[in-house]
C-alpha cells in the first residue's frame, strides 16, 4: 500500500451535489439502533468526506457513477452494486470523481467505546452482497419520511435494513466453518507471528484456496486480514490502557514499535500516540 498523505477532517458539498438527510434528532426510530444519520447523495466533485476518528460503523451503496473510498488504508474506486464497510473510530473518507453524479446510499452509525459496533475488523471491506437491497431499504423509508411518517411503517423500514446491514457485515455466516473459526482463533493470539502457510494448514485448504476465500468474502487477502484484526485490538489496547507503544506493539505481533507505528498510520490515519492523545 501506499503511504497516505496527510487529512484533515473535511465536510465539502460542492454546488452540484444533491443530498437527502435524516437525522437520529429528527426521527426516534433510528435511535433505537444506534443510526446517528442516514441518505442518499447525488455528488459531483468537488464533493468530498473525511472523517479523522467517527464515532460509528460507516456503510455505503453504490447505485450508480463511481467514487473513490479509503478502506484499510488504501484508496478503492466504489462502483455500481458495490457495498463498502469501514468501522469506527479509524479513518475515513471519500470522494466523487469524473463527471458523472455518484449515487449512493448510506448510514452512519454512532457506537460509543462499550458498545460492539455493527461493522467489526472481522467485517468484510466490500462484502459481496449487492447494494440493491440497502438502497431499496433506504428508499422505502424515504418515501415514507416524505409522506405520511408513520411510526410503525418508519419502525419496519429501520428494522429491516438495520438487520440486512448486520447480516452483511458478519462475513462467512453458515459458510465455510473451517474459515470462521481459523479466524476467530487468530483473533485469540495476534502475539503470534502467523504465517500464510501456517494460516493455510490450520484450514485444512491450500495458501492460494485460503487467499481466494479471503478475497471473495473480505474483499482482503489473509495477511492484509491479520494486519486489520491486529490494528483492532492495538486501537482498543490504546483506548482503554496507558501501556507503552512497545508494549502494545507487542501484544499484537510487532517486535518493532518503529514498525507498528507505521503500519498503525496506514491503517488507522494517524500515528498510535495522536490517536491516544485525542481520546474517545
Amino acid at each position: 500500500m501506499s503511504q497516505l498523505p496527510d487529512l484533515q477532517e473535511t465536510t465539502t458539498d460542492g454546488p452540484k451535489t444533491r443530498r437527502w438527510v435524516v437525522e437520529a434528532a429528527a426521527c426516534a426510530e433510528m435511535g433505537k439502533h444506534r443510526i446517528a444519520r442516514l441518505g442518499m447523495d447525488e455528488a459531483l466533485p468537488p464533493y468530498r468526506r473525511v472523517r479523522m476518528k467517527p464515532e460509528g460503523s460507516f456503510v455505503l451503496a453504490c447505485v450508480s457513477g463511481s467514487g473513490e473510498i479509503l478502506l484499510d488504508g488504501k484508496w478503492l474506486r466504489v462502483k455500481p452494486g458495490m457495498v463498502c464497510l469501514a468501522p469506527p473510530r479509524v479513518l475515513n473518507a471519500f470522494y466523487a470523481t469524473g463527471k458523472e453524479r455518484w449515487c449512493f446510499a448510506w448510514i452512519r452509525y454512532e457506537e460509543p467505546p462499550f458498545v460492539t459496533p455493527v461493522v467489526g475488523a472481522a467485517s468484510p471491506v466490500m462484502p459481496t452482497a449487492q447494494a440493491e437491497e440497502i438502497v431499496r431499504l433506504i428508499a422505502g423509508l424515504r418515501a415514507e419520511w416524505e409522506g405520511e411518517r408513520e411510526q410503525r411503517l418508519l419502525h419496519h423500514w429501520l428494522e429491516l435494513l438495520h438487520a440486512t446491514i448486520r447480516r452483511i457485515a458478519q462475513p462467512w455466516r453458515s459458510q465455510e466453518p473451517r474459515v470462521a473459526k481459523l479466524w476467530a482463533d487468530v483473533e485469540q493470539d495476534l502475539m503470534r507471528d502467523w504465517t500464510l502457510a501456517e494460516l493455510a494448514h490450520r484450514c485444512h485448504c491450500s495458501p492460494e484456496h485460503l487467499r481466494r476465500l479471503c478475497l471473495k468474502e473480505l474483499g482482503r487477502s489473509p495477511m492484509q486480514h491479520l494486519t486489520c484484526l491486529r490494528m483492532e485490538k492495538a486501537r482498543q489496547l490504546l483506548e482503554a490502557s496507558d501501556d507503552k507503544l512497545e508494549v502494545v506493539a507487542a501484544s499484537v505481533g510487532y517486535a518493532n514499535g518503529a514498525i507498528f507505528s507505521r503500519v498503525f498510520k496506514r491503517w488507522v490515519g494517524v500515528a498510535p500516540g495522536e490517536y491516544r492523545g485525542r481520546g474517545t
